[in-house]
């Protein structure tokens, strides 16, 4: 399972263990939690069952990635890296790599371009790095990639395309960095199993746009060719709330 909690301290006020407990996930990743000097803050956080790796931006309140990983789960953990040894990258604690038997887990929250796009350079540096990253990752063992991609890859992704065509998580650049990833052999699983659902990860906290389904899809789980197989299911669970996002789970065969 994979969510953009936008806030950890918020989203555990709005329920967030009993969902932990009701889905139990084998791993739970993380994105946006928010809170800075994790190493020294994760003692106040007790999520049962589960082990914890921690990824803090050095911005406070900003950011940040973290994994719970379910105790029973069998695949032994070699360990992990944080980030993408990039200084410029790494300080906003976007990414976590973690090497299992069978596959790596990449988790990670990348950019937003902002609504000038600003940041939207910034963006195309961090798509490349991360690529580099799975190519690499992906000749010693398979991958799965999974996070807040903040990109809408096509139409059928948002609820309004042509209003929102050139801005940020549905700008032409944004979108072919995502068609590159494809094209590198990963595999978007949820459109891969669901080819015509029209089904939305996040919405505006603007204008009732939950209450009215109009949002996006730009959360992803992206898998490699050697993983096509053992794809069972892919799901956007859009009936649980706690943050402007909704998680999204993937169940493979491994």
């Amino acid at each position: 399972m994979s969510w953009n909690v936008n806030g950890i301290r918020a989203v555990l006020r709005k329920g967030f263990l009993d969902i932990l407990t009701a889905e139990k996930p084998d791993i739970l990743c993380l994105q946006e939690i928010k809170i800075s000097q994790a190493d020294q803050l994760k003692a106040q956080f007790d999520f049962p069952e589960y082990r914890e790796v921690w990824f803090s931006a050095q911005k406070r309140g900003y950011s940040g990635t973290a994994t719970l990983i379910h105790n029973s789960l069998t695949p032994r953990l070699f360990g992990f890296t944080n980030g993408l040894k990039q200084k410029k990258i790494d300080i906003e604690g976007r990414l976590q790599t973690l090497e299992f038997d069978r596959f790596y887990l990449v988790n990670s929250y990348f950019p937003n371009s902002r609504h000038d796009l600003s940041r939207l350079d910034y963006k195309q540096e961090y798509n490349q790095a991360v690529r580099h990253l799975l190519t690499k990752l992906v000749k010693k063992k398979p991958v799965i990639l999974t996070g807040d991609l903040n990109v809408a890859p096509e139409a059928i992704d948002l609820a309004n395309p042509k209003e929102n065509e050139g801005n940020p998580g549905f700008h032409p650049r944004e979108r072919e960095d995502f068609a590159r990833l494809l094209k590198a052999g990963f595999i978007d699983t949820f459109r891969y199993l669901h080819p015509e659902t029209k089904k939305y990860s996040w919405w505006s906290y603007k204008f009732h746009a939950r209450q009215r389904n109009i949002g996006w899809r730009i959360d992803h789980f992206c898998v490699s060719q050697d993983l096509k197989n053992k794809l069972v299911k892919a799901e956007i669970n859009d009936k649980i709330m706690g943050s402007d996002h909704c998680p999204i789970t993937l169940s493979l065969k491994i």
